[in-house]
């Protein structure tokens, strides 16, 4: 009975052998967590650790096999290759994707709604991304990630203009799943180069891996090659030119790596020259940015009113109650303001 016993155990063990090797776990998706796959307490192994009670020496001695070899140096260091991405790795944000191939490229604008419907009607509409507006509205990044999250995937990708160069507004617009980013008022390089650093991963940037819901698999996290080794080569980063002191700076903000394109702020140079549109001071303002944007090889942007303007490829188009009032005009056609008019109460055109 015993020997029995034994042979169905082994034949049992066997069996579940064989069909968790023709079965073997499904790959968990990629989560937001960071954290979720820490190993448990007390089974990883440290076999370079530092001996225990010592100084190790690590800051002049390196372990063997190491590639950074000598006293530990920032300015020399080699960067490793664990983020690189795939070989042939190819390009999935569809925006990046257009701007390399010379198409123009138009975001919606987002203005006051933090409604997902609305943001989703707009996103399906035809634009190739959505402007979300942070600098110029009161809406929080709950918001934003909230209405990005309910259709990632529609036509439009996410994007947003951020209210200013910093680490914690560029950073939490990435992690949020934002595919293009445009920074406003940018005077000087090293404002650029800020811009520059919070919205890439090393070695190009400084942006840190802290997680968020862009690396969740219901957004970015099962692109291929993965998120995090692929995003540096699909981000969108658009600088925005508005001021004299950034026309100044113009041709050397766009030679910065990273810069995808300046963008040539109609509205604030006419504010911060003092000139309307037409002005030859105003124009000249605006081809200072063509001709910077024009030197450095990187795309050049404004209004969609100029989307018939030299050399312009990417675009701001008006807002969702602008497209609101325009779409229902398109659509009532000659029925549109045929409204009753009443000689009395609220709507009476006699007052």
């Amino acid at each position: 009975m015993k020997k029995l016993l034994f042979a169905t155990l082994v034949a049992l063990a066997v069996g579940t052998f064989a069909i968790r090797a023709q079965n073997p776990p499904a790959a968990q998706a990629p989560t937001a967590d960071p954290y979720a796959n820490n190993p448990k307490p007390g089974a990883s192994q440290f076999p370079l650790a530092a001996p225990a009670g010592k100084d190790s020496g690590a800051r002049q001695t390196a372990p063997a096999g190491a590639v950074n070899q000598g006293p530990f140096d920032p300015a020399t260091w080699k960067y490793g290759s664990a983020f690189d991405p795939p070989a042939g790795a190819r390009i999935w944000n569809p925006v990046r994707l257009k701007m390399m191939q010379g198409g123009k490229v138009t975001g919606g604008t987002l203005f006051s709604s933090t409604d997902p419907a609305t943001y989703c009607a707009m996103a399906s509409a035809g634009y190739d991304f959505i402007w979300t507006e942070m600098q110029h509205d009161q809406r929080d990044w709950n918001a934003a990630a909230r209405m990005w999250r309910t259709c990632p995937t529609a036509k439009a990708v996410p994007g947003t203009r951020v209210a200013y160069t910093d680490e914690r507004e560029i950073q939490h617009a990435l992690d949020a799943g934002a595919l293009v980013v445009v920074v406003p008022t940018v005077d000087t390089v090293e404002e650029a180069i800020e811009a520059r650093n919070w919205t890439y991963f090393p070695p190009l940037g400084r942006r840190s891996n802290g997680g968020g819901q862009a690396f969740d698999a219901n957004m970015w996290g099962g692109v291929p090659g993965g998120y995090r080794n692929t995003i540096n080569d699909n981000i969108v980063l658009i600088l925005m030119i508005e001021t004299l002191e950034g026309l100044k700076n113009a041709d050397e903000i766009a030679k910065v790596p990273g810069v995808t394109a300046l963008f040539a702020a109609s509205g604030d140079l006419g504010n911060f020259s003092g000139y309307r549109q037409g002005a030859p001071d105003y124009e000249r303002a605006i081809n200072i940015v063509h001709d910077a944007a024009f030197k450095a090889g990187v795309r050049l942007c404004g209004p969609l009113a100029w989307r018939d303007r030299p050399d312009f490829t990417c675009f701001q188009a008006g807002s969702e109650t602008a497209a609101i009032a325009r779409g229902v005009a398109a659509e009532l056609g000659p029925l549109a303001n045929t409204q009753g008019k009443p000689e009395v109460g609220p709507y009476s055109t006699t007052k």
